[in-house]
């Protein structure tokens, strides 16, 4: 057996949301900071993204995190995050799957009862907080970027009318929308169809919304559409689209994040509040309301995610150099049109 290319990953999912955790075989990537290395990864050199994420070597389901340097002498590494439509600035999901992995192979030594991990990222610093006992990290707390609501917006569709959304950053630019507009309910059963509708209404809000960024200009554009709803026992259960066509398995912490933005600006919460975001099959974050800041012109919060990750498996990836399909391929069956 010969190979061209070698790369070792951690498998972990994060209340169901996979995140491989790539911990051999990258070395960096271009850029002196991590704007700059996201803005290579997605108009440079786009292989490394493609070659993991498409058929045969992975599917639509889950991320890669990618290691790199840290760039900003403040964090202990750099954190982007590789999906099938893009490599993206931040995930909290993803930076809980990362810290765990770091933490439970001895890549970062681990501190019982608490060990502190800053990731560097394109969306800015991310402490993570993660509760140790006997070896095992059963708690991940991360400090996230500031929040804030960009903008309420509508946009008109042949199927549903018009559909409010509220456009706004929490590492990564959301559309979220009241999923009654829909005529939906966040339930395992209607996966399919809200990762379809989401996936349109995200592109159609894309054509017409650039979703510019105040202060850095590569966290620009629409990322998903996240639907939300309120559980009769007052927790927000969402459900992020994520391109080509998926529901997202956790409760999505950029999403929350932004979330709580909005309930700042319509005055639901203070600082010191909790919300839980629960997810379609039932996975739960804890977001809590920090405080206050600003970033550019817009009013922002300052958030605390809180989950759970678990680590099933260990992964080598390699490309033999006769492989017909280098890059990868999709097929409509699977990642849709």
């Amino acid at each position: 057996m010969r190979w061209t290319r070698t790369l070792q990953t951690v498998d972990v999912h994060c209340a169901g949301e996979i995140g491989r955790v790539i911990t051999g075989g990258v070395l960096n990537v271009p850029g002196t900071t991590m704007a700059e290395k996201l803005l290579h990864l997605n108009t440079v050199d786009d292989s490394l993204r493609r070659f993991l994420c498409s058929e045969p070597r992975s599917g639509p389901a889950g991320s890669f995190c990618l290691l790199t340097p840290a760039c900003d002498p403040a964090a202990d590494v750099g954190l982007i995050i590789l999906q099938p439509d893009q490599a993206h600035a931040m995930s909290g999901s993803n930076a809980m799957c990362a810290t765990t992995a770091l933490l439970e192979t001895g890549m970062i030594p681990m501190i019982e009862p608490e060990t502190v991990v800053t990731f560097d990222t394109a969306a800015g610093l991310v402490r993570a907080v993660a509760s140790c006992e006997g070896g095992k990290v059963t708690q991940v707390a991360l400090d996230m970027p500031a929040s804030f609501l960009a903008k309420a917006g509508q946009i008109d569709t042949p199927e549903h009318g018009a559909i409010d959304y509220d456009l706004c950053f929490g590492g990564v630019f959301y559309a979220l929308v009241d999923v009654a507009q829909v005529g939906l309910t966040i339930a395992p059963e209607n996966a399919r169809a809200l990762a379809t509708v989401g996936v349109a209404l995200r592109n159609r809000i894309a054509e017409q919304e650039p979703a510019p960024h105040p202060t850095i200009p590569a966290l620009s554009g629409l990322a998903y559409v996240m639907f939300r709803d309120t559980d009769p026992d007052g927790a927000l259960r969402t459900c992020t689209t994520l391109r080509p066509g998926r529901a997202d398995r956790s409760p999505c912490g950029t999403g929350s994040n932004a979330n709580m933005a909005v309930q700042n600006a319509h005055g639901r919460v203070s600082p010191g509040d909790v919300i839980v975001s629960r997810s379609i099959i039932g996975g739960e974050f804890r977001t809590e309301f920090l405080g206050t800041t600003d970033v550019g012109p817009y009013a922002a919060t300052r958030n605390r995610i809180s989950g759970q990750c678990w680590i099933y498996g260990m992964t080598q990836i390699g490309l033999d150099p006769t492989d017909p399909f280098p890059q990868g391929f999709t097929l409509s069956d699977t990642w849709g049109g």
